[in-house]
């Protein structure tokens, strides 16, 4: 048997633009040969994934989940056509995979060629979800927290399956108090950041991104001066507008969802008290699923729609 070597599978990987461990195997079913491997690949619909990678993905799945200790948690996005790969108990179980090697591996691009715990590498395994499915597919987005002490807490919204979901967050608390009791407050916030009609930009306002924070300053200079403001006038109304903006947008200065009297702040000055400890949020994240995905309209998530409304 012809000796396989990476030389060999990177030449058909590129010919096929199927999955590396998928080429290694054809390879090897087809004694090194890589006109008969290529026939083998397409053969199993292996070749064809790679076609469908310029259809655009906005739909799919958030998975989330967190450690045995309570210390760490990951969200992440998988991708999809249509809703309805959302329900493929395949997709379901690609995506937890996914989420649970997450944790391990942080960095998005470590985490497209690490290997799960079943010993597949992702970026094959979603390969081969294209080939079997017939979808495009992507790994979008990973970010996990982590505390040295305190607690990582995981809220799923519009849940299509166990650990995953249409928008997750996870919102991290530091503190010595009690893990329990900062776990169950973080659940809450957490549920504050799917929940309220203002979702938080930042954390405070010093960690707003300056390019959004500018955008907002000349969309309201530009309407003060449509009331008719000389621009330097316009410039000093902007200030109070933009600190209000501010407190609006950063999550500490919010009212919490489950009491309007109370800003995220204030909740957590209460816990303090309550866990004879300081208790503060290191941390949060929300992904809302396709959110900020460009959705074409020549797509095959639209093809489908059209196909259904006309029938």
């Amino acid at each position: 048997m012809a000796e396989i070597t990476a030389a060999l599978v990177k030449e058909l990987r590129e010919k096929t633009d199927a999955g590396m461990m998928d080429c290694k195997k054809a390879l090897q079913e087809n004694g090194g040969d890589i006109e008969a491997a290529a026939d083998w690949l397409r053969t199993k619909g292996l070749s064809k994934a790679a076609k469908k990678s310029d259809r655009a993905a906005a739909e799919g799945l958030v998975a989330g989940l967190t450690s045995a200790d309570g210390k760490s948690g990951v969200l992440i996005e998988l991708n999809a056509e249509t809703d309805f790969v959302a329900k493929n108990d395949k997709f379901q179980d690609a995506a937890r995979r996914i989420a649970a090697t997450a944790l391990i591996h942080e960095a998005l691009d470590t985490l497209h060629t690490a290997t799960t715990a079943e010993g597949e590498v992702i970026n094959d395994m979603i390969t081969g979800l294209i080939a079997t499915i017939g979808e495009n597919m992507r790994l979008r987005r990973t970010e996990r927290l982590t505390v040295e002490q305190g607690a990582v807490s995981l809220y799923l919204h519009n849940v299509q399956g166990e650990g995953v979901a249409r928008l997750g967050v996870l919102v991290a608390l530091e503190g010595a108090g009690d893990q329990a009791v900062l776990k169950d407050v973080g659940r809450k916030i957490a549920m504050h950041v799917a929940g309220t009609p203002t979702p938080p930009l930042a954390l405070n306002s010093s960690d707003l991104d300056p390019e959004v924070v500018a955008k907002e300053r000349e969309i309201q200079t530009q309407t003060a001066m449509e009331s008719g403001k000389p621009r330097e006038i316009a410039e000093k109304m902007v200030e109070g507008r933009i600190r209000k903006w501010q407190e609006e947008v950063v999550l500490l200065k919010q009212p919490f969802v489950m009491n309007p009297d109370q800003t995220i702040e204030e909740l957590l000055a209460d816990v303090s008290k309550q866990t004879g400890a300081p208790v503060a949020v290191k941390g949060f994240v929300r992904f809302m699923l396709g959110e900020g995905v460009e959705k074409k309209t020549d797509d095959f998530a639209a093809e489908v729609a059209s196909m259904t409304s006309a029938g």
